[in-house]
């Protein structure tokens, strides 16, 4: 039985009460029922509850990305998620952390484009510790000049790390070279030059005006009561001071937003290298664009997996490459379609001919009926399978609430890619894979080589 999906935009209260409580997707005999409730001040909560399992995972979720920043603050979101595991008024940096591991929890945090998450994975009678130490870290950091300045060093080393690994910096390159120097173009940890230039005072300031209640989505999945959260949830946040009795209302997904879009543009970055680290890709669709749906099909079938048309012609007929794949990035206003390949430099522009071959291919007639078919079951057994764990599960409540503001159940994603029909996928292929498109390489590469790949996106 398909579960029905619920939209909901609720007030908060003005007198001080939770708004009332709302079931998104009611689930099957109480099992993976959805409730969310609205705090006074914009406070989201968001739960999902599973019975049959011993585990929960808590997070916090921050609408603020490495796209909200100005040029001078490049890796401020970044640095500020560090700094929020330095210490509390009520917990150093050890007590944080030491707390989480004597019950063999997890926690960590990740910092994207448009979102920030803080989150802990423990056992279901943990929970209530989880809630208060990650609670304690977004409302309470103390964000001291002997933290910044230790800190500073970890992350200029993140962003060696990073730059050691081409098959991790060519993403980057990438976006550059679709978004140029715009929010989205820039790097999420920043580069050497703005983290050594951001000061104390400009960190906290971006620390007051982006960790508002009404920025926040709480998120909890697994074996958790939903009115015992929110309990728990309003009294860490009351006593912080950080809910306030006010007529705010949730801040709105993001839209409308510009960004820079280029095509036919190369971006090369020449490293003794052994191996060549290759995006060809041009732009791709908007999170809420409805051929969202349409697109992941066609991205499956082209580098989704062993069977793809890429990993086949790439790898498995001509062996030019190990790591073959096709991805998609989609923003608010926005997105990025892109090819993978690592190969030897000098088979470079034999492996580019080849995906601009099948890109062309299947921009014009699309997929055969046993590609899609394959597609559609491919991908949905990996969205269900993605989502076996209470981690997983938390990350879908978080985003689907902060990034589209509502919730949609297992049944109603798969009844979605179900129906994607072959005009579906040839229209959006026409769309999106008929664009010209642009190109980013690191590798050992000479001049003649150079010239080459310039031509290769003309």
């Amino acid at each position: 039985m398909t579960s029905r999906t619920t939209v909901v935009t609720a007030r908060p209260s003005t007198k001080g009460r939770a708004v009332r409580t709302q079931t998104l997707i009611p689930g099957t005999d109480g099992i993976g029922t959805v409730r969310r409730t609205v705090l006074p001040g914009g406070l989201r909560v968001v739960t999902e509850t599973l019975p049959t399992v011993r585990s929960a995972t808590f997070g916090i979720w921050v609408g603020v990305g490495s796209r909200d920043e100005t040029p001078a603050l490049n890796g401020a979101t970044h640095y500020l998620e560090h700094l929020l595991f330095k210490g509390t008024k009520r917990r150093s940096a050890l007590d944080i952390s030491s707390v989480i591991d004597a019950v063999g929890g997890e926690m960590n945090a990740f910092t994207a484009k448009e979102y920030t998450c803080y989150y802990a994975r423990v056992l279901d009678n943990d929970l209530p510790l989880a809630i208060d130490v990650v609670c304690d870290m977004l409302t309470g950091s103390l964000i001291r000049q002997e933290d910044i300045d230790a800190e500073r060093g970890v992350v200029l080393e993140e962003i060696a790390m990073t730059e050691d690994d081409p098959g991790d910096q060519v993403h980057d390159l990438f976006t550059t070279a679709m978004l140029g120097d715009s929010p989205l173009g820039r790097p999420v940890l920043g580069t050497v030059e703005t983290i050594n230039a951001l000061t104390r005072d400009q960190v906290a300031r971006f620390y007051k005006r982006h960790y508002d209640p009404t920025h926040l989505v709480v998120a909890a999945a697994g074996n958790v009561d939903h009115a015992t959260v929110v309990r728990q949830v309003r009294k860490a946040f009351e006593n912080a001071g950080s809910l306030r009795d006010t007529d705010a209302v949730p801040m709105d997904p993001r839209s409308g937003a510009r960004t820079l879009r280029t095509a036919g543009r190369v971006e090369l970055l020449d490293r003794r290298t052994e191996q060549a680290h290759v995006v060809l890709g041009m732009p791709g669709l908007a999170r809420t664009d409805e051929r969202r749906w349409a697109l992941g099909v066609l991205n499956t079938a082209l580098g989704g997996g062993m069977s793809s048309r890429l990993f086949q012609e790439v790898r498995e007929k001509r062996g030019l490459a190990y790591s073959v794949y096709s991805y998609t990035s989609s923003f608010a206003d926005c997105g990025l379609f892109g090819v993978y390949a690592g190969c030897q430099p000098r088979r470079v522009p034999e492996v580019l001919k080849i995906c601009r071959d099948e890109l062309d291919n299947v921009s014009e007639h699309g997929l055969t009926d046993e590609e899609l078919q394959r597609a559609i079951g491919q991908l949905s057994g990996s969205t269900v399978l993605g989502l076996e764990d209470t981690g997983a599960l938390m990350n879908r409540l978080g985003k689907s609430e902060l990034c589209w503001g509502e919730q949609m159940s297992v049944d109603s994603m798969l009844e979605r890619i179900a129906a994607v029909t072959p005009d579906d996928v040839r229209a959006v292929a026409r769309d999106v894979l008929g664009q010209r498109p642009s190109l980013a390489v690191i590798g050992p590469l000479k001049d003649k080589q150079a010239s080459r790949l310039h031509e290769s996106v003309a």
